[in-house]
């Protein structure tokens, strides 16, 4: 089983990282790392914050993964969060990165890097390769900027796939696949957001 680290915006979207933690209890599909509400306090500087969700959470999972809400990608911890998640430092290195679009988002919209993955959704039927920022921001309103940054790089690889989508079969590939290619991923990191917005 692999440390999986999920990000997501605690106040708005709680209840999927719960039923996203049940299902990987229940199925032993990966060990939670992430942070819980209220585990770090908001009277911190944020410096302090960046690195205590560095230092001893992101610090020995291996895969992030993303719960995109209608607001999320407003949210500096949440961009925090990805970024570290993709820097490969000394002592924390990158993590493998899978999205997930929550219900009320492009819930219905893939994507994929491979045919293995797209074998796994045999209802759909076209694959449409995107070439250009402008066209995931239309399609993706709601991904935070950094996602989209690397979807558009060659080099990468990050899986998008909807709630309504996820299996236990499905997770624990998607899973491996972003475990087993993060070594590979060259993530554009941009700078980090100051503020929420």
């Amino acid at each position: 089983m692999h440390k999986v680290f999920i990000s997501y915006h605690h106040q708005n979207d709680q209840q999927y990282k719960e039923a996203l933690i049940e299902l990987g209890e229940e199925f032993s599909v990966f060990i939670d790392r992430s942070v819980n509400t209220n585990d770090i306090s908001e009277e911190y500087e944020d410096d302090v914050i960046r690195r205590i969700i560095r230092d001893n959470y992101l610090v020995d999972s291996t895969v992030t993964i993303v719960l995109v809400g209608k607001e999320t990608k407003r949210r500096k911890h949440v961009d925090w969060e990805i970024f570290s998640s993709m820097y490969n430092g000394s002592v924390n290195k990158r993590s493998g990165v899978i999205v997930v679009n929550l219900p009320g988002t492009s819930e219905n919209i893939h994507a994929s890097y491979g045919d293995k993955e797209q074998l796994l959704y045999p209802d759909v039927q076209s694959w449409t390769p995107i070439e250009s920022r402008a066209e995931y921001e239309r399609i993706y309103p709601d991904m935070p900027a950094r996602i989209i940054d690397n979807l558009i790089e060659p080099n990468v690889k990050i899986s998008v796939i909807p709630w309504g989508q996820i299996t236990r079969k499905r997770l624990a590939f998607l899973i491996n696949a972003a475990f087993n290619n993060r070594a590979n991923c060259e993530y554009k990191l941009t700078p980090m957001r100051r503020a929420n917005s």
